[in-house]
């Protein structure tokens, strides 16, 4: 059997300035018991922020995106920069505020916010060569600024009318969900879910985690056979 080689994209370590860790290792458990390859990545570049995650105080250091990363990924991650597209079946963006920090600026900007242009790159390559794009909570933002002028794609982050109407000022059409439930958008090959935008425990950030994985895993085959 063909295994399936799925990029994830990571943020940093830590939910407040970085990937959301359940997140992120519940998709690396998921892709693993579909028989999925995860192939870890992060862009090298400073954090936006550092927070403590006792005190939720900013500090005064600076740290390395990568190289936080790296600490989820166990050290087998590549350098966003570095990333071939054409070797990936598909993508995974958990979430966490990194996501809306590190690859964008969506934490401070809105909907005007600008994403990392390795992570522009990195996505439209993707979705040009017809493969899927999970995002996790508050990742779907990010797609929202990549794609949301040109294809209107249908996301979701939960139920959270503030940060909907911003998805929507960016083009995006916002549907509202059940914590762990699924939004999928057939057309585009994107699949979105609320993680901790909306969930209260992390056996809920599991069963929607696991649902947009195989979702996603599921348009990698049908692109297969097309």
């Amino acid at each position: 059997m063909n295994q399936k080689r799925i990029g994830v994209l990571l943020s940093g370590c830590g939910v407040k300035d970085g990937t959301e860790i359940h997140e992120a290792v519940l998709t690396l458990l998921a892709l693993d018991r579909a028989g999925a390859v995860a192939i870890c990545m992060a862009p090298d570049k400073d954090k936006a922020d550092v927070i403590d995650h006792v005190t939720d105080k900013t500090v005064a250091q600076k740290r390395n995106v990568l190289t936080e990363s790296a600490r989820i990924a166990r050290g087998n991650i590549s350098n966003l920069k570095d990333v071939d597209p054409e070797l990936l079946d598909g993508l995974v963006i958990p979430g966490g505020f990194g996501a809306a920090k590190n690859l964008c600026n969506f934490a401070t900007e809105g909907e005007k916010c600008v994403v990392d242009p390795e992570v522009t790159t990195l996505l439209r390559a993707l979705h040009g060569q017809h493969k899927p794009i999970a995002a996790l909570c508050i990742a779907p933002t990010v797609l929202a600024a990549v794609f949301g002028q040109d294809l209107h794609p249908t996301l979701t982050i939960g139920a959270d009318p503030e940060t909907a109407a911003k998805i929507e000022k960016m083009g995006a059409k916002h549907e509202p969900v059940e914590p762990t439930q699924i939004v999928i958008d057939t057309e585009n090959g994107f699949v979105t879910t609320p993680c901790y935008m909306s969930a209260q425990s992390i056996d809920e950030i599991a069963t929607g985690t696991e649902k947009a994985v195989n979702a996603m895993l599921s348009l990698c085959r049908i692109h297969a056979e097309v």
